[in-house]
C-alpha cells in the first residue's frame, strides 16, 4: 500500500488501523536492525515512507482551523 491515491480511497478508520500497524512493523524492523538480523535494510525506508503518506492523507482530510 504504497500509493497515495490507494490511500485516498480508505476510510479514516481503515487509514488510521492501518498506520498503527505500519508502525509497529517498522518498530519490529528497528529492533531487527539493532541486533544486526535484518534481511533488507531498504524496507526500513520503505515504511518510513508509507507512514509519511498515510499521516499527509489524514492531515489532509481534517478541516482547517480557520483564523
Amino acid at each position: 500500500m504504497s500509493k497515495a491515491k490507494e490511500l485516498r480511497e480508505m476510510s479514516d478508520e481503515q487509514l488510521a488501523s492501518e498506520l498503527t500497524q505500519t508502525q509497529q512493523e517498522l518498530f519490529r524492523l528497528r529492533i531487527q536492525a539493532s541486533t544486526e538480523k535484518l534481511d533488507a535494510p531498504s524496507n526500513l525506508r520503505k515504511l518510513r515512507r508509507n507512514i509519511a503518506r498515510m499521516k499527509t492523507v489524514l492531515h489532509q482530510r481534517t478541516p482547517a482551523v480557520e483564523k
